[in-house]
C-alpha cells in the first residue's frame, strides 16, 4: 500500500487526488489552514485508518516538519509527494506590493522546498519515491497580472529538473504537471469577486482555450496517478501540459 502526502488536499484538485488515491487503497496525508475542514472530509471519506490531516499554514514554515514526521509517524514511509497547494495573487510587478511578493513566494516556493528538505531525505533511505510539482501555464512568462505568481511556478520547474537530475541515482523521479485553467473553488471565488459568474467564466474560458472548454478538477487526476504509481517508475524530469492547448 502506497503512502502518498500532498501538500494541500482540502479544496480544487488536491481534494479530488485525495479521494482517488483513496478509492486506490492508499495512505494519505493532507494538510490545510482549517482543521474542522479536514476532519469533514476524513469522515465524509470513512477513511479514518487511511487518512492523516495536519492543520498547516503555508505562511510560515514553522510546521512543515512535524507535518512530514506527523506523516511517518502515522505511516511510516512516504512514497510520493505532490505538490499541490498554492496561490495566485492578481497584480503586475508595478502593483505588486511587498507582503504581495512575500506571500506568494512563501506559500509557491518555500514551503515546498522545505517539506521537500525533508521528504527526500526518507526517500533517499527507501531507494524510491516520486514527487509531482503542479505548475501553471503562466510559468513562460505569465499574463502581465500574474507577475511574482509566474516567478515562482518558473522556480518549480527549476526545481522539479534539479531533483529529477541529481536524485535519480536514489531511485526518486521528479515531474511537472502543467495545470491550465481550472474550475477551482478559488477561481471562482476570485472570479466572482471581480463580478463574473461562473456560468461566464466558463464562457470566457472557452473562448480562449482551443479545445473548447476549461479544465474541471477531474482532468489532471490521470496524470497524477500515473506519476504516483510503478507505472511510472523510468519517467523523471517531465513536463506534462493539462491545459486544452493554452499557451501564456
Amino acid at each position: 500500500m502506497k503512502t502518498v502526502l500532498i501538500l494541500g488536499g482540502t479544496t480544487g484538485v488536491g481534494k479530488e487526488i485525495l479521494k482517488s488515491c483513496v478509492d486506490k487503497g492508499y495512505n494519505v496525508a493532507f494538510c490545510g489552514r482549517k482543521s474542522e475542514v479536514g476532519y469533514e472530509i476524513i469522515q465524509s471519506l470513512q477513511a479514518e485508518d487511511q487518512l492523516y490531516f495536519h492543520e498547516l499554514d503555508l505562511n510560515s514554515i514553522d510546521e512543515i516538519e512535524n507535518y512530514y514526521l506527523g506523516t511517518l509517524e502515522r505511516f511510516g514511509k512516504i512514497d510520493a509527494l505532490v505538490l499541490y497547494a498554492g496561490i495566485t495573487p492578481v497584480a503586475s510587478i508595478v502593483d505588486t506590493e511587498e507582503a504581495t511578493y512575500d506571500g506568494v513566494f512563501n506559500v509557491n516556493l518555500k514551503a515546498p522546498f522545505f517539506l521537500l528538505k525533508h521528504v527526500l531525505k526518507t526517500m533517499i533511505k527507501q531507494n524510491s519515491g516520486s514527487i509531482i510539482f503542479f505548475g501553471s501555464a503562466h510559468m513562460d512568462y505569465g499574463e502581465i497580472d500574474r507577475a511574482s505568481y509566474a516567478l515562482t511556478k518558473n522556480a518549480l520547474y527549476t526545481l522539479s529538473n534539479h531533483i529529477a537530475h541529481h536524485y535519480a541515482k536514489h531511485g526518486i523521479r521528479s515531474n511537472y504537471l502543467v495545470m491550465g485553467w481550472t474550475n477551482t473553488e478559488g477561481e471562482i471565488e476570485l472570479r466572482t469577486k471581480q463580478g463574473m459568474s461562473e456560468t461566464e467564466l466558463k464562457s470566457k474560458a472557452s473562448s480562449v482555450i482551443p479545445m473548447g472548454r476549461m479544465l474541471n478538477c477531474f482532468d489532471p487526476i490521470p496524470a497524477v496517478l500515473y506519476f504516483i504509481s510503478d507505472q511510472s517508475a523510468m519517467t523523471t524530469g517531465s513536463l506534462l501540459r493539462i491545459t486544452g492547448g493554452e499557451y501564456i
